[in-house]
């Protein structure tokens, strides 16, 4: 055997000792006001199970990997029969420290059989979990049936649903690709579970703007809806409510640069410049609107609604996929000028939806300014639509704040868009 081999030996077995450390040494503090000999396993325990693991895992690869499995059954037995000790003496049911002890095992022998940094990272997030016993028992309390449905539905579409995808282009004008489609339906589920939650660990004592933040990032539709409700409810609160509606706007803005990123990144550098400026805008906006308004807080909601509805998102799907066909009807049958008309009701419906099914044209036959000149127009659409909904449900003066603010921010894009399409002509 040669210098090198026996390094790696030494090196896999030290990892396999550490795993078994590591987790001893989490469960050694869990179990710290246990009196001697009441713990079924702890620090020194540990880490033997770990260098058992280790040692056993190499002569398994030396020799038969029987010697593996009876080490594991070996381990099983020891441990089934401290259990039942102790749940004789003290009535302790609980389990969690002999899987531990019986997970240290197989993740040593994993280290010692040639992938030590997979058995390192795996006793790493392993002693993670078992110490955010407290945090994660909290956190599943507070978590409501809704959110479990939600969190449920969202893995089976995404783990389930999605793999069985084709990765082709399908349909009229080879327009669709199921898996791309179903991939960033995905995205957007995942993004309004993360702004729901964001919205449920900040409280609802941190202002209308915060909100507004997170609001955006799930749905600025919803908070929109929202915000004008509450504007009939509440008196003197026009201001900093349109300020929120406003905020909200801006942060939905940069998600058609992130959406576009993810579909086609060649159309980012060219449609970033005039999508950035809305934003900028639309914040500067913002913060003047507040900064003129009466400055009283109000108990802003604490959630915006559920976090995932599985019926909402597969309207998404479909909204997405006749979206796309008709922009690629448009394009081939009445030309590349007809997107805009597209643009413009597609970003007043759902400007993601929208964002999509030009970005995904954009990776075929339409060109780069057209598609950029359609972002523009589609954000601007989707945020004059939020105005109208502002004025119609939220009263005449919240109106007036967000059509104005919603007119400054499209008209912006639209003019940076044509100022950019001279300049390159």
């Amino acid at each position: 055997m040669d210098i090198a081999n026996s390094l790696e030996i030494y090196r896999n077995l030290a990892v396999a000792f550490a795993i078994g450390l590591l987790i001893g040494l989490e469960r050694g503090w869990q179990q710290r006001e246990a009196e001697a000999g009441e713990r079924v396993a702890g620090l020194r325990t540990f880490a033997v199970i770990g260098l058992a693991g280790g040692v056993l895992g190499l002569l398994s690869a030396r020799t038969d990997s029987i010697v593996l499995g009876f080490g594991f059954v070996a381990l099983a037995v020891i441990l089934v029969a401290a259990h039942f000790l102790a749940a004789q003496s003290d009535n302790r049911y609980g389990i969690t420290s002999e899987l531990a002890a019986f997970a240290t095992f197989g993740l040593a022998a994993l280290a010692a059989t040639g992938a030590p940094y997979v058995a390192a990272a795996g006793g790493v997030v392993m002693a993670m979990l078992l110490g955010l016993k407290p945090e994660l028992h909290r956190w599943l309390q507070r978590l409501d049936r809704d959110e479990l449905i939600a969190g449920l539905q969202l893995l089976m579409i995404s783990v389930v649903v999605l793999p069985v995808l084709p990765d082709r282009a399908l349909g009229p004008w080879q327009a669709l690709n199921p898996y791309r489609i179903w991939l960033l339906v995905v995205v957007v589920g995942a993004i309004s579970f993360a702004g729901h939650f964001a919205v449920r660990v900040l409280g609802h004592r941190r202002g209308i703007l915060l909100t507004g933040i997170f609001g955006g990032l799930a749905s600025s539709t919803a908070l929109t809806l929202h915000f004008a409700r509450l504007s009939k409810r509440t008196v003197g609160l026009d201001g900093v409510l349109g300020a929120g509606i406003v905020i909200a706007q801006a942060v939905s803005i940069p998600r058609i640069v992130v959406i576009t990123l993810f579909v086609t990144p060649a159309l980012v550098r060219a449609a970033s410049v005039p999508l950035g400026v809305m934003t900028a805008v639309a914040i500067m906006i913002a913060l003047l609107v507040q900064w003129r308004s009466a400055h009283k807080s109000v108990r802003a909601p604490r959630r915006m609604g559920p976090p995932f509805q599985l019926s909402e998102t597969l309207k998404f799907a479909l909204l997405v996929v006749v979206i796309t066909l008709a922009s690629a009807a448009a394009e081939h049958l009445l030309g590349v000028w007809s997107i805009n008309l597209v643009a413009i009701v597609a970003g007043a419906a759902n400007l993601t939806a929208a964002t999509l099914s030009i970005a995904g044209l954009a990776q075929n036959t339409l060109p780069t300014e057209v598609a950029v000149r359609a972002l523009v127009i589609a954000a601007a659409s989707g945020v004059m639509f939020k105005g109208l909904v502002a004025y119609s449900l939220g009263g005449r003066r919240l109106g007036i704040i967000v059509v104005l603010s919603a007119a400054g921010v499209a008209a912006t894009g639209v003019l940076i868009a044509c100022a950019m399409l001279i300049f390159a002509g």
